[in-house]
């Protein structure tokens, strides 16, 4: 009986031991934490890169900036018109 007591408490010393040594510091957690934080960053910008080249390249870009460009172009004309 005795044999049994002192094996379910080496077990016993030896899972909180376990669990103490993996616990990790405060400085791994930040560590940690820095590197979750710079992955999701990266990831953020890469993202918005890739949806502002798509916007850039999309129909509509293309429509609204030769719209814009044509109207400029008008108003450039009938300024020149006027003052002539």
């Amino acid at each position: 009986m005795k044999l049994y007591l002192a094996a379910a408490v080496l077990m016993l010393v030896l899972a909180v031991h376990t669990e103490a040594q993996e616990e990790p510091t405060l400085e791994q957690q930040f560590t940690k934490f820095q590197t979750q934080v710079k992955e999701i960053a990266d990831d953020l910008t890469e993202k918005t890169k890739t949806t502002f080249e798509q916007l850039e390249k999309s129909e509509f870009a293309i429509k609204t900036k030769n719209w814009f460009t044509e109207q400029y172009e008008k108003v450039k004309q009938k300024m020149t018109e006027t003052f002539n």
